[in-house]
């Protein structure tokens, strides 16, 4: 690190309330998430007084406090809650009316609401523009105050999520809602001292009533003591390249906490598969905390780094869980030029191949029979043929080939978008299994709109062809592959799910002759979903 470099983190650490001082013991520390059973407002279009608001509202903080705590005790220097699990969700504008607070901007103030409660005594004055006839109107910031408390009693970094309130004048805004005031989604950042450090507005809203958009994109970042800095944002926002790539890419930010309450659904999204899969292929750590709640198909929380990871996905029970690991410190400016240190500088979206590759490419490999097992494209004994059809996967219309036999390549194409796979069943199946390799390329527009270009290899969920493309956690099939297409964006998640949940990650993945490909050998659980997921963000508006 240059004497400049270790100035500006000393510097921005110290604006923000918190004293730098960097442990040298291997550059780690240990980060703590809490997945949430959130308790939950029965009827959330009902309007409710303040008082009625809190007393729900600190029915979760209790839970906060113990696991905050517990957490401390463990040794945790930063802990994430989840999204929406402090008030709830589903609510209307109108009703999400007495949770709100006004969250300071802590690039403009400095503030402990722990320390100094009657600071700012307007956090709740909004309530009075929105609901005039209701006079349970509260002006103290006790949610803010609570949180702040939590995070200086235990002395650790806290990220929460609530509804914050922003004032705003429609003569001088013309995006100023007619209401007079944004409802924002906000992730909240407290420093161990309880000093707000940041505050972000959720970008990508998903059918979230009660909330605006913020008029601008906002990029928020803070610094912490132990392990530099972090980047900011929420749930829905890792499918989009706002803010989220920009601060990854353009901002070199290597950490990121993940408030979200993810709904999950495979074969391809389920939250702790595409969590896995976003800090493999961007060479990030990323801390995510997620609800918990059976009925809503929600659990999936995890501590990721690009190497390993801690995950809890629970279907059934419904508690709470806490995961706390001990994670290498990625932010560039603390990394310094020492060449001990160098694995853990990554490029994001570049893949990580664990070899010296020649300048034929892996796939070529695979084609000359380099790997022992793997059938040549000309051996017609691994070549049955298979007839391409088309299935529904992810309320997407895919186009996929059977995988027939115990070996073989294949190739599926939606349009000039082509999908290739080498394929070794490296076991008997107690159950008959049929999988299919599928290619999508397109727009997506279900519950949101996103331009893919997808490569998976799936299991079906039953014995048809109807059935590939269907959710199922369950698989005996050992399979090795070799999996690549030729894609039109650098940013391609890979990742590979394992029989009950299992994360597993690539052998090998990277850019070789325009094409990205992925490879797997010696899984230990039945092959669920291999998958290269591309992201076109620029053809987004299409």
């Amino acid at each position: 690190m240059t004497l400049s470099e270790l100035r500006a983190v000393i510097l921005a650490a110290w604006f923000t309330g918190i004293h730098f001082t960097l442990a040298e013991e291997g550059l780690f520390y240990t980060a703590a998430v809490y997945e949430h059973q959130v308790l939950l407002n029965p009827e959330p279009k009902v309007v409710v007084g303040r008082k009625a608001a809190l007393q729900h509202m600190d029915r979760n903080l209790e839970v906060f406090e113990k696991q905050a705590t517990s957490a401390a005790r463990q040794g945790a220097q930063i802990l994430v809650f989840p999204e929406d699990a402090i008030h709830g969700f589903n609510f209307s504008r109108v009703s999400i009316a007495p949770y709100l607070e006004t969250v300071p901007d802590p690039g403009a103030v400095t503030w402990s609401p722990c320390a100094d409660p009657d600071r700012f005594q307007n956090t709740q004055a909004a309530y009075l523009n929105i609901l005039h006839h209701l006079t349970e109107l509260q002006v103290f910031s006790q949610v803010l105050h609570r949180l702040s408390c939590m995070a200086q009693k235990n002395r650790l970094f806290l990220v929460a999520n609530m509804p914050d309130c922003q004032p705003c004048n429609r003569s001088l805004n013309p995006l100023c809602p007619a209401d007079g005031h944004y409802q924002f989604n906000t992730n909240v950042v407290f420093s161990d001292n309880g000093t707000i450090v940041a505050r972000y507005h959720k970008q990508n809203l998903y059918f979230e009533a009660a909330f605006d958009t913020p008029p601008t994109c906002e990029y928020v970042t803070f610094t912490t003591p132990f392990a530099g800095r972090f980047g900011v944002f929420t749930c829905f926002d890792i499918l989009f390249r706002e803010p989220v790539v920009t601060l990854v890419k353009d901002m070199g930010i290597r950490q990121l906490v993940y408030p979200t309450a993810w709904m999950n659904q495979l074969p391809l999204l389920a939250a702790v598969q595409f969590q896995r899969s976003f800090s493999y292929s961007a060479g990030v750590t990323l801390l995510a905390a997620n609800i918990r709640s059976a009925a809503m198909g929600m659990t999936g929380s995890g501590i990721f780094t690009p190497w390993d990871a801690l995950y809890h996905h629970d279907t059934e029970a419904e508690t709470g869980k806490l995961l706390v690991l001990r994670v290498p410190v990625l932010d560039p400016l603390l990394l310094g030029d020492a060449p001990e240190r160098a694995s853990l500088k990554l490029v994001p979206f570049s893949g990580f191949p664990k070899v010296n590759i020649t300048e034929k490419t892996e796939f070529n490999a695979f084609q000359r029979g380099l790997y022992s097992g793997f059938c040549l494209k000309e051996d017609s004994s691994c070549n049955i043929q298979s007839t391409p059809f088309t299935s529904t996967m992810m309320y997407d219309k895919f186009t996929l080939v059977p995988l027939h036999g115990k070996e073989g390549n294949l190739t599926a194409c939606d349009g000039s978008f082509c999908c290739h796979l080498l394929f070794q069943k490296t076991n008997s199946s107690p159950e008959e299994e049929i999988y299919a390799l599928g290619a999508f390329d397109g727009l997506h527009v279900v519950h949101g709109t996103y331009y893919l270009e997808v490569c998976a290899v799936v299991r079906c969920t039953g014995l048809h062809q109807e059935s590939c493309g269907g959710e199922t956690e369950h698989a005996h099939t050992l399979m090795d592959f070799h999996l690549h297409a030729a894609f039109s964006t650098e940013h391609v998640f890979a990742g590979v799910l394992g029989s009950g949940m299992t994360l597993d990650r690539p052998d090998k993945s990277g850019w070789k002759n325009g094409r990205f490909y992925m490879s797997r050998r010696g899984m230990s659980s039945g092959l669920v979903t291999a998958v290269l997921y591309g992201r076109v963000y620029e053809r987004d508006s299409e």
